[in-house]
């Protein structure tokens, strides 16, 4: 994906601490506190301009939400979208997915989603792929025991290795979906990227992972 170059961007995020955060590792084990209340935490992966995770923030006021995104020219729009249609339940970070476990303490999450994320198709790159072993193992320590993963693609490849990922590492798969638009889910939040895909009539592959009881 090619970033567009936005240098009004950080003074921008800056000037809004209620909705992105600056200083996540202050937080970690304790987010409860930095939320209006107590209730459970459901956090995106690379939550992009952030339209699937505020719009699921207005449908579960009930639950707090925290959108992770890299650059600060693409998470600057979910920052403008909350500001546009306000709520009080979800935050941003504006770090890199790679150091999650300094943002949140063991077991402190509820839910994970990873959307549409980039599929990173050479080998070389298959560290970088957000259903690998380097990152679910981070999943592991944060998310709770009753945790879970929901994941979204329109990547065949992607879905496909993703599957055998989880499996290997120890998750159970359940609501695999390989061609979400035709299934009978109901209540299912788009995200920018899907809304276009689906006008295209294009395939999207959908699951739910939980990690095994030991």
């Amino acid at each position: 994906m090619r970033l567009r170059n936005k240098p009004w961007a950080m003074e921008f995020i800056d000037s809004h601490p209620e909705i992105r955060e600056k200083n996540p590792k202050s937080w970690q084990g304790k987010w409860d506190e930095r939320f209006n209340k107590a209730q459970p935490l459901f956090v995106e992966v690379g939550t992009g301009k952030g339209k699937f995770v505020t719009d699921m923030a207005k449908e579960y006021p009930d639950t707090n939400f925290i959108g992770i995104e890299k650059y600060e020219s693409i998470i600057v729009s979910g920052v403008q979208r909350v500001i546009d249609e306000p709520v009080d339940n979800l935050l941003f970070l504006q770090e890199n997915a790679h150091n999650i476990t300094d943002f949140f303490g063991a077991k402190e999450v509820d839910r994970i989603y990873i959307n549409f994320t980039d599929p990173w198709p050479k080998n070389r790159h298959e560290k970088r792929r957000l259903t690998n072993k380097f990152f679910l193992e981070k999943y592991e320590e944060i998310l709770k025991e009753n945790g879970e993963i929901h994941f979204k693609t329109d990547n065949q490849a992607l879905f496909e290795y993703s599957i055998e990922s989880l499996t290997d590492y120890g998750f159970l798969l359940k609501n695999v979906s390989l061609d979400l638009h035709n299934s009978d889910m109901k209540d299912n939040i788009m995200t920018e990227y899907e809304e276009k895909f689906s006008e295209k009539g294009m395939r999207i592959y959908r699951l739910e992972a939980s990690l095994r009881k030991q």
